[in-house]
């Protein structure tokens, strides 16, 4: 199983990286949406991204929109993980595409609980 993990903080993206790395997923990392499209394009197609909303370049819902335009990534998994706690934002990320939602702070039992959601879980 493969991730992509795709946030503008390498600290969240080092807590998120050990997470799935300890469900068994191969990670791989990207600091905002322009970068993801590019590894994207060098990786093997993911199982799952888990996308932050807040990033320079190019943020979460414009990434999850660009993800989605392509074909070849329609049953990729894709879950936001995010500081934005509005039901509005939790709307917005389900009409641009995303599978599922999650908020900051989250523990690895939520992420696992997730996954198994997606049908992506260990």
């Amino acid at each position: 199983m493969r991730a992509l993990v795709v946030d503008d903080s390498r600290a969240i993206r080092r807590i998120v990286g050990t997470m799935m790395r300890n469900l068994g997923y191969e990670v791989h990392e990207a600091e905002h949406g322009v970068d993801a499209l590019e590894k994207l394009e060098q990786i093997e197609t993911p199982d799952v991204l888990l996308i932050d909303w807040n990033m320079p370049v190019m943020n979460g819902i414009d990434l999850i929109k660009a993800v989605r335009a392509q074909d070849k990534y329609s049953d990729v998994a894709i879950m936001m993980v995010t500081t934005e706690t509005e039901m509005e934002r939790m709307a917005q990320a389900f009409i641009a595409g995303a599978n599922e939602y999650v908020m900051k702070p989250f523990d690895e039992a939520t992420i696992t609980e997730k996954l198994q959601i997606l049908g992506v879980g260990a």
